[in-house]
């Protein structure tokens, strides 16, 4: 007697414990491809969602004014161009210009010639250069700045290129972010396996993450450059307000700071034979100006994100040395969303069970019984 026939499209079927270990790996396979593709693209990700979310409020009245998404993306595009990208450019370029200056005002001060005049002109420059020349080769420190002005000019170059296009790809991102941002989001609450309500909280972290580091890093920056400007005009140097608002931009730009300006006024300095003045400003930019920020920044931030300010400096200078200048505001968001995500997983394990969902297993169990 035949057995009994199997259809010829019947197919073998995994268990599902076997599908979901298979399901389980993909999704992870395609998360790792996903992240290796994302990589290059992650600061100009990072700093277009940033730029998105500080910018949603002028794109939501511009689409109530105009009624096109597009225009109006295109013209908050326009405005966030003019608050970012000109500043910075402006502030590049005086940089670029003085810093070619003092480094050829340096490199002749170096030369024995030069060295000789100051000599003849300031009994203090004179000793100085008597004692250090017993145990410095002026020579070959002639060398080395050369060799370093010129690794430094390809440097420059090379990361102007890169950061140009970083920037070129995230205006990129920010227009879609600006006119498509309700798909990103509905997109995102699909993808997440949260609840309407844990996705709103997430959201709200997140945002106020982004808030109060943008406007932490502008707040100390303002004080930093107050405190420069201050500094520079009691030493009676010249500009003391337009040095002090550069100063202030600088310091907002990660492993830049307001350093950038008041190194090489103390140099200028020690060379014209004030050494009083720049041990002042030294100490006054070293200890004051260049520490303030490890202070009042985790604060302002800590204050808003309900963290304690010694995780939220945790969370700034240990982004900015995993992520680098991402970091500033990855690191935050990394922590409160972390904490965040904890918080709701001690909820649902302390939460008493679902009766309903009891009553639909033991009436399951019985029907197996």
């Amino acid at each position: 007697m035949d057995g009994p026939k199997v259809a010829a499209h019947d197919k073998f079927v995994f268990p599902l414990t076997v599908s979901k270990v298979i399901l389980a790996v993909g999704v992870v396979g395609g998360l790792v491809l996903c992240y290796l593709l994302a990589v290059p693209f992650i600061p100009a990700i990072v700093w277009s969602a940033t730029l998105a979310l500080l910018f949603i409020p002028l794109q939501v009245r511009l689409e109530k004014i105009i009624g096109w998404p597009s225009i109006a993306a295109s013209i908050s595009i326009c405005v966030a161009a003019i608050i970012v990208v000109a500043p910075a450019i402006i502030v590049s370029t005086i940089l670029l210009r003085e810093a070619l200056h003092g480094l050829t005002i340096i490199s002749e001060t170096l030369g024995s010639r030069t060295l000789a005049e100051l000599s003849s002109q300031s009994p203090a420059i004179a000793a100085t250069i008597d004692r250090a020349s017993g145990w410095m080769n002026m020579a070959q420190i002639v060398e080395n700045v050369q060799a370093s002005l010129t690794d430094w000019s390809g440097n420059f170059i090379q990361g102007s290129i890169m950061g140009l296009i970083t920037l070129l790809i995230t205006f990129f991102f920010l227009f879609y972010m600006l006119r498509d941002r309700d798909k990103v989001r509905e997109t995102l609450k699909d993808i997440l396996p949260f609840s309407d309500n844990q996705f709103a909280i997430l959201q709200g972290r997140v945002v106020d993450t982004v808030f109060a580091s943008v406007y932490g890093t502008l707040a100390v920056a303002a004080l930093q450059g107050t405190l420069g400007g201050l500094m520079f005009w009691w030493l009676g140097l010249p500009s003391p307000v337009f040095w002090g608002v550069l100063m202030g931009l600088l310091a907002i730009v990660p492993f830049l700071g307001a350093f950038i300006i008041w190194v090489p006024a103390a140099v200028f300095l020690a060379l014209s034979g004030n050494f009083v003045a720049a041990i002042i400003l030294t100490l006054w930019g070293t200890i004051v100006v260049g520490l303030i920020d490890n202070i009042i920044y985790p604060i302002l931030v800590g204050g808003r994100l309900q963290l304690h300010s010694a995780v939220s400096f945790l969370a700034i200078m240990g982004g900015l040395v995993l992520l680098g200048p991402s970091g500033i505001v990855l690191g935050p968001i990394i922590v409160t969303v972390t904490l965040s995500m904890m918080s709701m997983l001690r909820e649902n394990l302390h939460r008493p069970p679902d009766s309903t969902a009891t009553q639909i297993d033991e009436a399951g169990g019985e029907a197996v019984r």
